[in-house]
């Protein structure tokens, strides 16, 4: 019997990664997607944190009432507003960026980890020192970088313009002889850092790659 796995977004394009890195005749994935929030965060300076977190529990709490065997939250902002004592849930919340910090963390040397969402940044940087400092792990060499000028085509729809901007953008970072490891930090991400990988026969981190062992154990 399938398991059932809720999947909440904040961008409709998260749904085609998931979908390829977790689909499997042992899992069911179903799609919530709502990228009104972040909109409303970033445009709206009455719109506090608070409100926000009241928004995300609401979202959880609708998933969890569909009947899921766990949730998998895929935006890091997301993460930073949810409130896991106040859920009260019941299934397992599996957070997106949880076994990719386990990842970088493995690496103590300089590490590179790249962006495209500026928003993004702060959130998902604090988020990787309080997991090193949770699990004894030490706090490492991290540099997080933003692409500039690329996360808005992924935001219009143009998708193919925003994949071969992000990898320029890698390609000539690891041409460049200046990075020791690089990681992309945001599941848009994922097809131009794949697509560098075999072009350079290089290793590039990114969130999914630990994602499906992750969620195994954490569904058995």
């Amino acid at each position: 019997m399938k398991r059932k796995i809720g999947c909440l977004h904040a961008h409709y394009s998260n749904i085609e990664y998931i979908q390829k890195a977790l689909a499997s005749d042992e899992l069911e994935l179903i799609h919530f997607v709502d990228p009104g929030l972040m909109s409303r965060i970033t445009a709206d300076p009455d719109f506090d944190a608070a409100r926000a977190r009241n928004k995300v529990a609401e979202q959880i709490r609708w998933i969890s009432e569909a009947k899921v065997d766990g949730i998998l939250v895929t935006c890091t902002n997301y993460i930073t507003l949810l409130e896991e004592d106040r859920l009260q849930l019941t299934i397992p919340l599996i957070k997106i960026d949880e076994p990719f910090f386990h990842d970088v963390c493995r690496n103590t040397g300089r590490q590179i980890l790249l962006f495209t969402n500026p928003a993004t940044v702060d959130g998902t940087m604090k988020r990787l020192h309080e997991y090193a400092r949770r699990h004894n792990n030490p706090i490492s060499d991290w540099e997080p970088r933003v692409i500039d000028n690329t996360f808005d085509l992924i935001m219009q729809g143009h998708k193919d313009r925003y994949a071969d901007e992000v990898s320029s953008y890698i390609r000539n970072l690891l041409l460049s002889g200046n990075a020791e490891s690089v990681s992309v930090a945001q599941l848009s991400m994922v097809e131009s850092a794949v697509a560098v990988e075999r072009e350079l026969n290089v290793q590039i981190g990114n969130p999914l790659k630990p994602l499906a062992a992750y969620m195994q154990s954490k569904l058995r």
